[in-house]
């Protein structure tokens, strides 16, 4: 039999698999013929899932050394996308001590590559948000287990928490006062291209141990966004002033009053909006190759994610990923 660096790597576990990533992640990567293993605190959460029984499960805390190292065994590519979105005092630390304590298991373990799915960011001073995620993806890299992080800004998909508060910002707000930072220059990416890229660093050689930016082929403005959203929705043009008063933590608990997104989820996602976030590079298309057609652009991407919204929820796998699925929260969706 082979040793294990010399045969293509074919066991994944995946971390966060009821999330929004995580539950669309998992079936495809069983469609490409990988063996799935997720990790979750609670089986019963998963139960649903149309893939539950083609994958392996192991129910547990990922900050316990004994569940980590059961669903760790054996494990080619471990995928990690477990971060802290409550915004609760002390998420630093804890997503800090996690992170090690991932790190370390996963070397112990012997797993071939950790993949993790980062924020976009500038240089310099960050949102406490944006530099917890950075700070994770340097401990995963540090822990002696090759590691891709990958940097996204904006993920443009129904479901996708930084995708309901754009469409229910626009749906519900024909004339808004807004924070002057919608003036900046954002680089939006579709869930689509997201995932064909979580799959493909999958395939990386071991040397390769570093962040990549990835992102859709338009660099737009927050106020761009809102305009062509309700331009393809057919809601009009929106007006649009902005103040340089509104601070950040003001600003989420105005998107939590007018949209249904959580008011812990907002204030992480609108701290990241200080930030202009743009790609820096593209070096992963030179490695993996772009998405077959290229990255989606902007309204190809709206477009997906709008379409055929009414009825039933669809299991994760059934249709375009950029569907709402029957794994998204219930304030999601049109």
């Amino acid at each position: 039999m082979p040793d294990r660096d010399e045969r293509q790597p074919r066991r994944a576990l995946v971390t966060g698999a009821t999330g929004y990533i995580g539950s669309r992640l998992v079936p495809r990567l069983l469609e490409e013929g990988w063996t799935v293993r997720v990790l979750t605190r609670n089986r019963a959460k998963i139960e649903q899932r149309r893939w539950v029984d083609e994958v392996e499960v192991v129910e547990g805390d990922a900050t316990a050394k004994i569940t980590l190292a059961e669903a760790l065994a054996d494990v080619d590519v471990a995928y990690y996308l477990l971060h802290s979105m409550d915004g609760q005092p002390g998420f630093a630390d804890r997503d800090r001590d996690m992170a090690r304590t991932f790190g370390v298991a996963a070397f112990e373990a012997g797993v071939g590559r950790i993949v993790y799915l980062s924020g976009l960011h500038p240089e310099g001073h960050l949102s406490d948000h944006l530099a917890s995620r950075v700070e994770v993806g340097d401990l995963l890299m540090a822990s002696g287990v090759p590691t891709a992080v990958l940097q996204a800004a904006v993920i443009l998909g129904s479901g996708s928490a930084s995708f309901e508060m754009l469409r229910h910002l626009t749906h519900r707000l024909p004339v808004m006062v807004a924070p002057k930072w919608l003036n900046n220059r954002i680089q939006p990416i579709a869930v689509r291209d997201v995932l064909y890229y979580l799959v493909a660093v999958a395939e990386l050689p071991p040397e390769v141990n570093r962040t990549f930016d990835i992102g859709g082929p338009d660099v737009l403005t927050y106020r761009d966004m809102i305009q062509r959203y309700a331009r393809l929705t057919g809601h009009g043009g929106r007006a649009i002033y902005t103040v340089p008063v509104l601070t950040p933590w003001l600003a989420s608990h105005w998107v939590g009053l007018v949209t249904p997104v959580p008011a812990g989820i907002a204030k992480p996602l609108v701290q990241s909006l200080v930030h202009e976030v743009v790609c820096h590079e593209h070096d992963l298309d030179e490695l993996v190759g772009a998405p077959t057609g290229g990255a989606l652009g902007f309204d190809d991407a709206v477009r997906a994610s709008i379409d055929a919204e009414h009825g039933p929820r669809p299991e994760p796998g059934t249709v375009d990923p950029a569907r709402i699925t029957a794994a998204d929260p219930k304030w999601a969706g049109d």
